[in-house]
Parts: C-alpha cells; sequence; structure tokens
C-alpha cells in the first residue's frame, strides 16, 4: 500500500470495510474485501501499449520482407500477452504523480520482455528464424516510441480529467501526519478525480495551533458536524486517516454514514508504527496487512532476478578486474608473513553464519576478541591501509557473491561478535539479516563507512539497511551500484 502517488490497486467500500466474522454461516463465504478498480483508464492504457508493441513489430517487417510471415504473426501474439503479464508485473501501470518514475518502469518492463523472448527463442531453438536487423529494429524503436506515447498518455488524462470529468468532492477526516500528506498528494494526481474540499477533526479534543498551522486545507468541523458537512459541500467521498487504534470509532462512523451517499474509505494510518517492508493483501476474502515481512518472501521473481544479475556481474567483474586482483594478492604476499585471504565468520541472511573473503590487511595477530580497526591501529600493514581506504580489501567478497552467501547489494555482514554485542543495545539491529548482506549497500554510500566507535554511529547503519529492506527494488540497487565509487573517496575509511 503506497500514499505517495496513490499507487493502490484496490479499494474498500463502505459495505466491505468492516467484517464481522460471526456474521456469516459455514456456507456463506466472507465478502471479498479488497475489489480491484475496475478502470476504463487502465484499459486504454495497456491497449495502447499492446497497439505500440505490436504496431512497431508489424512495421519493422514489413520493411525488411515486405510481409508479415506467420512466424513473425506468432511472435506478435506472444508479445501481446507478455505486454499484459510482465508490464503488470513491473507496476507500468500503476500511476504515479512522478514522469520519470513510470518512464524507468516501462523501460525496464521492457527490456525484460525482450529478455524473455531470447530466453524463449533459445529453447525452442527458433532464434535462427528472425532476421537480426528486424528484432534489433524493432528493440529500439519500441524504445524510443512508448516513451514519448507515455508523456503523451499523462498530458491526455490530464486534460481529459481537467475538462471532462466531473471532479469528486472529498474531505479527510483526520488532521495528523498521514491525513495532511495524503490530503496534498491526492489533489496533485491527475490521475484520480477526487478533489479535497478540507479536513474534519477525528477526536473531540481541539486541534492544537502546531497542527493547525500545518493544514493545507481548511478545518470544516468536527466528528460530531460530519452529516452536516457532506450536506453543505456536497461531499461524495469521505477519507478516513485515523489509527488503527480507534478501529472501533471508524466502524461507528462508518454505520453512520451509511445512509449519507458517500463513498467511505479508510486510509491504514500506520505511520507511527515500526514497520518493515509493508503490504496489503488478501487471502480467502480476509484482508492481512503485512506489518514485517522481507523482500524474498514478497517480491519472489524479482529477488530470483536480483540473485542471477549478482552472479553475472561478479563473474564479469572478476575477470575485469582479475589483474587488480593478482597485484593484491602478490602486495599482500610480499608486505607481511601470513595467509593472502583473510576469512571472517559473519551472519548472513537469516542469520546464519557464513565465512567472508577479504584480503588480509593487517599483521596476523590472535583474533579471539574481535576488534574494530581504529585510525591509529598499529595491527594494519602499509598494503592494507592502502587496500583498506580504496576498499580493494573487498574484492574477495565477489567469490562470496558467486557462491550465493552474499549480494553485490545489501547490508554489510558484521562479525558475530559485533552482532552479539549490537543486537543487545540497538533496537531492530537482527532485522538487517532479512536479506542476502551485500558488498556496498544504502549505509556505505550514505557516508556511514568506516569505524563505529559510538552505538549513535551504529545506529545511523542499521537506520539506512531497514530503509533499504523497506523500499528495495532493482532499480535501488541499480542507483546504489552507480553511487558506490563516489563513496570511496570518504576520508573515514580505515
Amino acid at each position: 500500500m503506497s500514499l505517495n502517488g496513490i499507487e493502490n490497486n484496490y479499494s474498500m467500500s463502505p459495505s466491505t470495510i468492516i467484517f464481522d466474522g460471526m456474521s456469516t454461516s459455514s456456507n456463506i463465504k466472507p465478502k471479498k474485501l479488497l475489489r480491484k478498480h475496475e478502470s476504463l483508464l487502465l484499459i486504454f492504457q495497456i491497449s495502447l501499449s499492446c497497439f505500440v508493441v505490436a504496431a512497431a513489430l508489424v512495421f519493422c517487417t514489413i520493411l525488411k520482407t515486405g510481409d508479415v510471415p506467420s512466424i513473425y504473426r506468432l511472435l506478435l501474439i506472444i508479445s501481446v500477452f507478455l505486454v499484459v503479464a510482465i508490464y503488470s508485473m513491473m507496476g507500468v501501470f500503476k500511476q504515479s504523480p512522478k514522469f520519470y518514475n513510470m518512464a524507468m518502469r516501462i523501460t525496464l518492463a521492457w527490456v525484460l520482455l525482450m529478455v524473455v523472448l531470447i530466453v524463449i527463442a533459445f529453447l525452442t531453438k527458433t532464434s535462427e528464424l528472425y532476421s537480426r536487423e528486424v528484432m534489433l529494429t524493432w528493440f529500439f524503436s519500441v524504445a524510443v516510441i512508448q516513451i514519448p506515447v507515455l508523456k503523451l498518455n499523462y498530458f491526455a488524462v490530464a486534460l481529459y480529467r481537467k475538462k471532462y470529468t466531473k471532479p469528486i468532492n472529498a474531505v479527510v477526516v483526520g488532521v495528523g501526519k498521514t491525513a495532511r500528506f495524503f490530503s496534498s498528494k491526492i489533489n496533485d494526481n491527475n490521475w484520480l478525480p477526487d478533489r479535497v474540499l478540507g479536513m474534519v477533526n477525528g477526536y473531540q479534543e481541539t486541534v492544537p495551533d502546531s497542527i493547525y498551522d500545518q493544514l493545507d486545507f481548511p478545518l470544516l468541523g468536527g466528528i460530531n458536524e460530519i452529516e452536516d458537512v457532506i450536506k453543505t459541500h456536497n461531499i461524495q467521498r469521505i477519507y478516513i486517516s485515523l489509527p488503527l487504534k480507534h478501529a472501533a470509532k471508524v466502524e461507528l462512523l462508518n454505520e453512520q454514514l451509511l445512509d449519507c451517499q458517500a463513498d467511505v474509505i479508510w486510509i491504514l494510518d500506520v505511520s507511527d508504527w515500526k514497520l518493515m517492508n509493508h503490504s496489503l493483501r488478501e487471502v480467502a476474502g480476509l484482508p492481512l496487512l503485512s506489518l514485517n515481512e522481507s523482500p524474498i518472501n514478497v517480491s519472489r521473481v524479482q529477488i530470483r532476478m536480483k540473485h542471477a544479475l549478482d552472479k553475472i556481474l561478479s563473474v564479469l567483474l572478476v575477470i575485469l578486474l582479475s589483474p587488480l586482483l593478482a597485484i593484491a594478492a602478490l602486495a599482500v604476499k610480499l608486505s607481511s608473513p601470513g595467509p593472502i585471504i583473510f576469512k571472517q565468520k559473519r551472519h548472513g541472511f537469516d542469520g546464519k553464519e557464513i565465512s567472508i573473503y577479504k584480503f588480509r590487511s593487517m599483521q596476523v595477530h590472535d583474533d579471539k576478541e574481535v576488534k574494530q580497526a581504529t585510525k591509529t591501529d598499529s595491527r594494519i600493514t602499509p598494503v592494507g591501509a592502502f587496500l583498506r581506504r580504496s576498499s580493494i580489501d573487498e574484492l574477495p567478497q565477489l567469490f562470496n557473491v558467486i557462491h550465493g552467501e552474499m549480494s553485490l547489494v545489501g547490508p554489510r555482514p558484521h562479525a558475530v561478535a559485533h552482532n552479539d554485542y549490537y543486537s543487545n543495545n540497538i533496537s531492530k539491529y537482527m532485522a538487517r539479516h532479512r536479506i542476502k548482506p551485500g558488498i556496498t549497500g544504502l549505509a556505505q554510500i550514505s557516508g556511514c563507512r568506516g569505524e563505529t566507535e559510538t552505538i549513535d554511529k551504529m545506529e545511523d547503519r542499521v537506520r539506512y539497511d531497514i530503509e533499504y529492506i523497506s523500499n528495495w527494488s532493482l532499480w535501488l540497487d541499480f542507483k546504489i551500484l552507480l553511487k558506490t565509487p563516489l563513496s570511496l573517496l570518504g576520508k573515514e575509511i580505515y
């Protein structure tokens, strides 16, 4: 469930917000609570995307062969089905107020679609039946055309909403942080006809001046005056933004408003809860609000893609960086006696112990008591100091990624002894292990590198790690990888 951009495909009607499990007999199934919006706009978007892909293929084929052979007609049918499946999976048809986000989604979806077609052609041994010229022209033409078509779609929707769609008058019950955020976002969204006219205080208490000054909409009244507000302003939709602890009040309000001829929608306000990767879905007609889930269990397809890309990129990096790896290994060997590779037990996914690899940067010493490296640490060799500042000492962890123990991007794994200490001093510390650890991560590109001599510094790392897990996506991984080289310029790395 996402308030930013109103990217929620589900709607709760007044009659389905509250379900009384005692009111159903054994022969009656629970009413379906989560219903997808039936939108003509969605159908138009899917049809437009299919048309662009199909028309481009036909044009490129005729341009090359003068006709559309049966093998290309079969490809057209398969492609249209894949557009519906993959574009939906990648969230292309989820509306966002930011055009950049939608353009990135549709581009990634098109690339993924072509990868699937290549795999199908390879498995069916039909790749030789297609012209490379046709396929390349088709790929680039769709990639180029669908972005301006998407922009035109944006413009057309905004124009249609403005000229031909009658706005739906709405109020928001509640004045809290979520209510204020939702109100401003919903009025800025061209994809929704809703127009928030004002807000209603959901509590009996007077709104404090500190909150009142933050309201972008007029306060139309209190909860006891809501029926008068509905009649006076011709309200057609009511958004209730009250915390879950006030569920009983929401139920009573819903029953009170059933005769008001207005849609009633409850915004599940969990902004003050400590959530991680939360979502809303349905099983057996009952709503499930996931408060804490690993991306591995939620985004299984994308996670498999992440792990596959991790291994492919790691193999390529090992090949490309093999001269650097060889030079670093030789430098470590000549700088001080001891092994080239240092292995240390750390916690991986789900808290399981793994052995990570690093180029040895210290003199061989008794490591029964794990101690973090400090700025003036006498154990660090001159070669090791350079390797640590440049992060070259972390490159052997590419083999951990190839083995499947780590990822290129994720929370950095800490020594087992450090985990035992910090897990007792920092809330949510062990939640970092809900995803595979990484060579780099959001914390590292955000400046949280080097020694964590205080609890506060480790808390900052944990905060970024939890934020990464809660907002994980392939695109986020890509951005972190791009920003990682710049983060190596930090002065606090030793």
